[in-house]
Parts: C-alpha cells; structure tokens; sequence
C-alpha cells in the first residue's frame, strides 16, 4: 500500500502516560520506534523534541476524552496534526498494548487512512469552553430553584402557584423576607406587588405556610448560592461577549467574494 507520510507518529494518550509509536521510512523499509512519555509539561516537551529531531512531520492521536487537548496544545504549530476518531481507533482489533495503539495508529496515518474528528482552532476551542461551562452554571440555578420549591411546599407555602417564577423581583423579596423571620401572610402579600390576576387575599392564602428556623436556613443558603452563580454568570457573559467580537473581527477582515485580493507581481 503507499505510504503518504514517510516521517510520521501515532500517539496513544492516557491519564497517566503518553505512548508515542515513531514511524520512519528508510530506503523503502519501514521502522518503529516506540517511547513513553509523562503527560506532564516536562514530558510532552521531551515528546515534542524527540519527534522534532527525527524530522517527523505528521501526528495523529486518539479523541479521548480531555487527555488528548495538552499534548494537542504541546505540538500544535510544529507538526501537521490529525485527530482520531475514538470509535475508529477503538473498533480495530488486535491492539491488547499501548504500544500497539501507538504502533496502529502510525501506520494508518502513514497510508492516509485514519478517519478524522473535528479538531477546532484554540479560538473556538476557548469559546466552547465558555459555553458548556456557562450551561452547568445556569443547571445549578435550576437545581438550587427546585429546592427552594421543594422547601416552601414542605413548609405548605404555595408561592410557585401564584407566581410562575419565583425569582422575579417580587418573588425575591418575598423569599428574603420569609428568612427574615415574617410570617404574617398579609405583611408577605403587600411584597408581592400589583398582580393582575391575583388578588393580595389569594397571595396571602398562599403563604399561609409554616417555616421553621430549619426552612429559614436552606433557603437563604440557596439563595446566596444562586447569586454568586448569577455573578459567575455575568462574567462568563462578559467573557464571551468579547470572545465573540474579536471573531467577528477575524471575519470582517477575511477577503469575500466581493473584495478583490491585491494583485500579485508578475513571475
């Protein structure tokens, strides 16, 4: 079969070690040098020196979880990289070693036959980062919500019912309040403000509950957690508002279709 890449390694990445298959054509015969590696900093250098002296020009690695983006990172800009995909990688057979893997997967890249995965720049990568985190973040405040309702109807306190979301700006202050220590239904209904639809007897009927000191306490726990998560979340916000406007910019500046590319001097 031809050989695309005469100079090239497979890597097989783990959590405590990386195995690095070297795989070099000299005079029409096929080597393999196989090394292990730290995933530590000092390691993946070592790695990235090693297969830099050799004069390798192509890598590839499995997709496996997040152990692979650091030693993506370490090699990024000093070897043409290929990002595996893990379900191809791990459907072939007769791999029982690491050493195997690595070795597997240089000889698949040697003849151009790995099946890749989406390898974003570091731009997206970053924003990705952003996003999926800013997602678990917005998850914990449905969580710390669903609880402070679970609390207020053990103490048979039907807020949920009258008010749709309980942390508007009504919701809120009836919420502190009733960590305050209020209890009188009526003093709580004149929080709640105008409703249309609902009378301040109807809201006072719903909070006409009972909430112990215990009740008192895990909602205003719940509480400041759901707004130091909501200050993480502006940052976030923050973070990837800019992250998007220095991409819009990238863009704006690439040549279209309408914009005329400067002209090339004559050969």
């Amino acid at each position: 079969m031809r050989t695309l890449h005469r100079r090239c390694a497979g890597i097989d990445v783990h959590k405590q070690e990386v195995v690095a298959c070297l795989r070099l054509v000299i005079r029409g015969k096929a080597t393999h040098q196989v090394r292990r590696f730290s995933p530590a900093m000092r390691g993946l250098l070592e790695l990235a020196d090693w297969l830099e002296q050799a004069g390798c020009t192509h890598v590839a690695m499995e997709a496996t979880g997040v152990h692979w983006t650091p030693v993506w990172h370490m090699l990024e800009g000093r070897f043409q990289q290929i990002l595996a995909k893990a379900a191809h990688i791990k459907g072939v057979s007769l791999r029982n070693s690491n050493e195997n893997a690595a070795t597997w997967i240089a000889d698949q890249l040697a003849r151009g036959l790995i099946r890749t995965s989406l390898a974003p720049p570091q731009p997206i990568r970053e924003l990705r980062d952003l996003t999926r985190t800013r997602k678990q973040l917005t998850r914990g405040i449905v969580q710390h919500t669903q609880r402070i309702q679970a609390v207020l109807e053990e103490g048979n306190v039907k807020l949920s019912s009258i008010i749709t979301d309980i942390f508007e700006r009504s919701g809120r202050r009836i919420l502190k309040a009733i960590v305050a220590g209020e209890t009188d239904p009526a003093k709580l209904s004149e929080l709640g403000g105008p409703r249309p639809a609902t009378t301040h007897a109807e809201l006072a009927a719903a909070l006409h509950g009972r909430m112990p000191l215990h009740h008192r306490f895990l909602i205003d726990q719940h509480l400041k957690t759901i707004q130091q998560l909501e200050e993480t979340i502006t940052a976030f916000d923050a973070r990837i508002e800019a992250a998007l406007k220095a991409h819009d910019s990238v863009r704006d500046t690439m040549p279209t279709a309408a914009t005329p590319l400067p002209e090339q001097p004559p050969l």
